[in-house]
């Protein structure tokens, strides 16, 4: 379960930015996961609840802001969108897009005390 070291990272990197800005706690820890990122959101939550026991974001909820898959057709000169890593242009059908969205794991935003 890779959801586990990911975890990790994403508190490990909430409570040193957090200290970094003097925050005495966590209130929120906000994550954008694409939904093509191979990243389960119920297994980063199931984790999550493991992580934080004992850190800064002990009492931090979760939330997690799913973002759908998007390309760039080069053919069409189009952004797309995308139902799966490496699918054909869902408007001309040809197979040369370039993600451009949806592959993500990152912290958008932090509420600190």
């Amino acid at each position: 379960m890779h959801e586990m070291s990911l975890m990790e990272s994403v508190v490990e990197i909430a409570c040193e930015t957090a200290v970094s800005h003097g925050a005495k706690g966590i209130r929120v820890i906000r994550l954008d996961v694409g939904r093509l990122s191979h990243a389960d959101p119920d297994a980063l939550l199931f984790c999550y609840d493991a992580i934080r026991r004992g850190s800064l974001a002990e009492e931090a909820a979760l939330e997690i802001n799913r973002i759908a898959g998007e390309g760039w057709c080069l053919d069409c000169e189009k952004t797309v969108p995308l139902e799966e890593r490496f699918g054909a242009c869902p408007e001309c059908g040809r197979s040369r897009v370039q993600m451009t969205a949806g592959d993500e794991l990152k912290i958008r935003d932090l509420e600190v005390i």
